[in-house]
């Protein structure tokens, strides 16, 4: 028999809607698997099992009431320790914000409350969602990586220690820990969930995102935080996913065009790699093809750094200028990276980032989807580092939709994801394209 905190969350939603468990029961099994593999695993910064049990059982007693339950009713998730909560503390993984807690929800915190949520805990990050390791170990083996920014959100799921969970990408932050701990990552179109109260690290490419074990639980959530909201600025006029209904059974009538591609970013891959890909795009069939991606896509990998690490500056800079002491070194390091990036260089890239939107454009006109790896492997020895976010770049500039399949294995049994990405704002549509490839594969 599944356990409690074993079922995904369309899963453990239907039991409670059924009678068959309560929220405090999933609350309690999830506990319970965190008491067991934290000292292994350390995907938390802040839990309180109190908060957690306290509103599981106010969740059991409206629905005993029969007041209208959310869609995430009585379900337990984890938030990056870069998202505010009015209730418990959050500290951006620095020593600098130790202690810190918000007066009010971010306005992801705030959906998932209203849509029934049970909000468990922080989840650890690197520092300041950058590249300085927090405590989290890989679930699947604790001498690796788990990736980052968003390692213990992506280990928490990946442990069944929580179904759902909140994190966040300016470079591979949400797709690669996907990857390395063989769970389900989506990060939507740009501008789709809304980043007030979350602590900024790149405006231009700061994108929050999801985890779970299942597309139809990303796609349960991804409904609910997909809203429209003016505190962010860079939010799309209409982000509403319709998310659900993409992953409805037999959404997808036809095979999509899928175009595989390798560009720059396989110089990095791991040998064995171009065997694992070989036989997905020969297991996909006719529909699959491999497409060459050179010319301006060159220069995309040094685009995104200059605009990611431009902006570095201007949101950590004064951190390391004037706390040196109480920054971690790796993350001094990375800020002092743009320190030499002019004004006349950012607006260049800024502008030749237009260029490379259009040219990715171009690309969906001859294909429904593209793939590539998650990845350049499996997850690498060592917990000091978080891996290479290569395979992520173009497309957290680009801002087009990303998600990850736990489909590969690597030489170590250690997971590899396969990275779907979709057309800029057409987030259903890589749902559903995504459906049709994870059940061909």
């Amino acid at each position: 028999m599944t356990k409690a905190n074993e079922l995904t969350a369309t899963a453990a939603r239907a039991a409670i809607d059924a009678g068959d468990l309560t929220s405090r029961e999933l609350v309690d099994a999830c506990l319970d698997q965190v008491e067991r593999r934290d000292a292994e695993v350390g995907a938390w910064t802040y839990l309180n099992p109190e908060i957690a049990r306290d509103a599981a059982d106010k969740a059991d007693q409206a629905a005993k009431n029969s007041k209208a339950t959310g869609p995430l009713h009585g379900i337990p998730v984890g938030l990056k320790d870069i998202i505010d909560t009015k209730d418990m503390p959050t500290e951006q993984g620095s020593a600098l914000f130790k202690g810190r807690r918000p007066v009010t929800d971010s306005t992801m915190a705030q959906l998932l409350r209203d849509a029934g949520a049970i909000i468990m805990g922080k989840t650890v990050t690197t520092e300041f969602a950058l590249t300085a390791a927090g405590k989290t170990r890989n679930p699947h083996n604790p001498n690796h990586t788990p990736g980052g920014s968003s390692s213990g959100s992506a280990a928490a799921v990946a442990d069944h220690q929580v179904p759902l969970s909140i994190g966040s990408q300016t470079g591979g932050s949400m797709i690669r820990p996907a990857s390395f701990c063989g769970i389900h990552g989506f990060k939507p179109t740009f501008g789709s969930i809304s980043r007030a109260g979350m602590h900024p690290l790149a405006r231009p490419l700061d994108h929050p995102g999801i985890y779970a074990r299942s597309l139809e639980d990303i796609a349960l959530m991804g409904d609910v935080l997909m809203v429209k909201d003016p505190l962010d600025l860079d939010m799309r006029g209409h982000p509403k996913g319709n998310l659900v209904e993409a992953v409805a059974k037999d959404a997808v009538e036809t095979a999509p065009r899928i175009a595989f591609v390798k560009g720059p970013m396989w110089e990095a891959a791991e040998p064995y790699m171009e065997a694992l890909f070989s036989d997905i795009v020969a297991e996909l069939g006719s529909t699959a093809r491999e497409v060459e991606m050179a010319g301006i896509f060159d220069d995309a990998l040094d685009c995104h750094s200059t605009v990611m690490m431009a902006n570095v500056v201007a949101n950590l800079g004064d951190f390391v200028r004037n706390t040196p002491d109480q920054v971690q070194k790796e993350t001094i390091r990375r800020v002092k990276q743009g320190y030499d990036i002019s004004a006349e260089d950012y607006v260049k890239a800024i502008e030749f980032s237009d260029t490379i939107d259009a040219a990715v454009e171009h690309m969906f006109e001859h294909c429904d989807v593209i793939i590539t790896p998650a990845a350049p492997g499996e997850a690498p020895e060592g917990i000091d580092g978080t891996g290479n976010a290569i395979f992520q770049k173009l497309w957290t500039l680009t801002g087009v939709p990303t998600l990850t399949l736990p489909k590969l294995q690597g030489p170590n049994r250690l997971p590899i994801g396969v990275q779907v990405i979709g057309r800029f704002g057409h987030d259903a549509d890589l749902f559903r394209n995504a459906m049709w490839i994870e059940n061909a594969l």
